[in-house]
């Protein structure tokens, strides 16, 4: 299909592989970029849900119970909503009671590393499939090294990576920078630098934003 604009749209897409909604609001995008025939280039961003976490994680359930004050039937509302979200986008949400939610400073020095081969959207999406639908645990670093392994990175160096934190920094820079522009909350998606929108939209809705940002163009 021919593109709406031959420039390519530029689109940053602030996100954490632990957070539901940014896997299927990407994946909506995704869509909605095809349909539309759009141009672009999509630059991942870091963000921590939860960036006080322990090292252990903790139970999913318990988690959100303490954070929302979520019942347990709500949250098996929510998981069912979501489950059925991921399906109408391809993507296999596999909860279950023993399921854990993870401290992501590691995840996220990992794909800035990773960014640097050119392998960072490869490994995004195999860090949402290791934690959603594989439960593997994103706490373990020899788990992260496997799963930047699967995509074709180096193992050996993704756990000296992670052993000597050398992009601890550069990570939280990039946290606070995002924070700084005003970004609370995720999935969060910029268009152009300028444009902002929050949330799992629906490919609907995408595609419409993608149709007005290409009339504008015009």
């Amino acid at each position: 299909m021919a593109t709406l604009n031959s420039k390519k749209l530029h689109i940053d897409l602030v996100s954490d592989v632990v957070c539901p909604w940014c896997v299927i609001g990407y994946r909506q995008l995704a869509k909605a970029l095809d349909v539309s025939g759009t141009a672009y280039e999509i630059h991942w961003h870091p963000f921590e849900l939860n960036p006080d976490m322990p090292p252990e994680g903790q139970n999913l359930g318990e988690h959100i119970a303490e954070k929302y004050g979520a019942t347990k039937q709500q949250s098996q509302e929510n998981r069912l909503r979501m489950t059925q979200a991921g399906n109408d986008v391809e993507f296999v949400f596999s909860f279950a009671d023993d399921m854990r939610m993870h401290n992501t400073f590691n995840v996220h020095q990992l794909l800035h590393w990773a960014n640097q081969q050119g392998r960072m959207h490869d490994l995004k999406q195999a860090l949402f499939v290791a934690h959603f639908t594989h439960s593997r645990n994103l706490s373990d670093n020899n788990v992260l090294a496997d799963v930047a392994a699967e995509v074709g990175l180096d193992r050996a160096e993704a756990l000296t990576i992670l052993a000597d934190q050398r992009f601890a920094n550069d990570v939280r820079t990039a946290e606070k920078t995002w924070v700084s522009k005003g970004i609370s909350g995720v999935p969060a998606v910029i268009f152009d630098h300028r444009h902002l929108v929050t949330g799992a939209q629906g490919v609907e809705n995408y595609t419409r934003i993608l149709e007005q940002l290409a009339a504008a163009e015009d």
